[in-house]
């Protein structure tokens, strides 16, 4: 790959560290004393595993789960196929990053697009998609909101096909698990979507930021998301001897620990080390809950969370992972084509924001890339903007 495209490749490779047997579990016993999670089985529904489920928390690019749920449902029903033109339009282009900076009035098919939102988690094609299927924001939002009563996630509410910060924007991990449960079982089809390592618009090569693609044993999905609000959160699948289980992993404090604990959830589940009573449909919460949402700003974007992620960075701005289960990916990334229908300019995957782990355009923003790709200590307070 060329140098610039080589950059978000090299950030994304892992310095797995070697851990003593009763040390396996640190970073998800760490987690789950404050943090919500899920381990749940598709093919049953049974809980395996949960911490806080119920606790209200900011989706941030996890929404983009519910964009495309919504979006199959429309596929489904005949409304709009693969090969529907999707046409940027100037509130899509005017999204914050991660974005693919493409122009109002460029188009790809609805599959592309899919493509590109999924593994870039592109904030503009998620707004794209919203307002081909929805016909505008509002009305995708409304089908959004439809769908997630519909499927019984009681504690969701959504603003922006994105997950953009916002007001009234909220789930929880039980709810998460609910709808990626409902991906996997409706639209078996589409399960490749998920676990693509990365796509190529002729030019610039994107590799999927989800850590565990290509170096957890049976990863096949699902999404990641962060904002300062919500921490590093992470929606991770796996399929084992037809087995499929589904983590998910809100409020971590760096792209390694969320990484570290979806593998270490998903593994104690293959090894048939964790079990509940409970199912989706019967888990409730233990004590009465709050109705206010959870906000981690003050941990994660400050001085000192940013130092904490310092710490997650090898000198070559490598991933340092505790997970035993994750592994350096043995191959060059499987780069799928996805960019703009033939004849139109194309346009650049990533201006600007090299590191899609901290996209953004303004100076305080990009001063907080290098805190978290360099593992520079001495580093200013990011802005709670992106959504990745």
């Amino acid at each position: 790959m060329p140098t610039k495209q080589n950059r978000l490749y090299a950030a994304l490779r892992l310095v797995p560290m070697a851990a003593a047997a009763s040390m396996l579990f640190l970073s998800t016993a760490q987690t789950a004393g404050a943090n919500p999670h899920i381990l749940v089985d598709v093919s049953t529904g049974r809980v395996l595993d949960q911490q806080e489920a119920f606790r209200r928390w900011y989706p941030a690019s996890l929404t983009k789960l519910m964009t495309t749920y919504v979006t199959f449902r429309a596929i489904q029903s005949g409304q709009i196929k693969l090969d529907t033109p999707v046409i940027m339009s100037k509130l899509s282009a005017a999204q914050p990053p991660a974005k693919m900076y493409f122009k109002p009035g460029q188009k790809m098919t609805l599959d592309n697009a899919l493509k590109m939102m999924l593994v870039k988690s592109a904030n503009d094609l998620a707004m794209a998609v919203a307002e081909t299927v929805g016909g505008s924001q509002q009305g995708f939002v409304a089908r959004m909101n439809a769908e997630a009563a519909r499927l019984g996630m009681r504690d969701s509410h959504f603003i922006n096909p994105n997950g953009l910060p916002g007001k009234g924007q909220y789930t929880t991990a039980r709810d998460l698990a609910i709808l990626s449960v409902a991906l996997r079982r409706e639209f078996p089809q589409y399960a490749g979507y998920f676990s693509l390592e990365g796509f190529t618009n002729g030019v610039k090569q994107v590799p999927n930021i989800n850590m565990l693609i290509g170096r957890f044993d049976g990863a096949d999905g699902m999404k990641t998301g962060f904002i300062c609000a919500a921490g590093f959160n992470q929606i991770a699948s796996a399929t084992r001897n037809g087995r499929t289980l589904i983590s998910v992993v809100l409020g971590t404090d760096s792209l390694a620990a969320r990484a570290d604990d979806s593998a270490n959830l998903l593994e104690k589940g293959f090894q048939n080390q964790l079990s509940t009573r409970d199912t989706l449909a019967t888990l409730r919460p233990d004590a009465p809950l709050a109705a206010d949402v959870a906000d981690v700003t003050a941990e994660i974007c400050s001085a000192k969370g940013a130092q904490a992620r310092s710490e997650t960075r090898d000198p070559f701005g490598r991933t340092k992972v505790q997970s035993p289960y994750i592994h350096e990916m043995d191959h060059e990334p499987n780069f799928v084509y996805a960019g703009l229908i033939g004849g139109q300019d194309i346009a650049t995957a990533a201006k600007g924001d090299k590191d899609d782990a901290t996209a953004r355009g303004d100076k305080a923003t990009r001063d907080n890339k290098i805190a978290i790709s360099s593992g520079a200590s001495n580093v200013p307070v990011p802005m709670p903007r992106p959504t990745f």
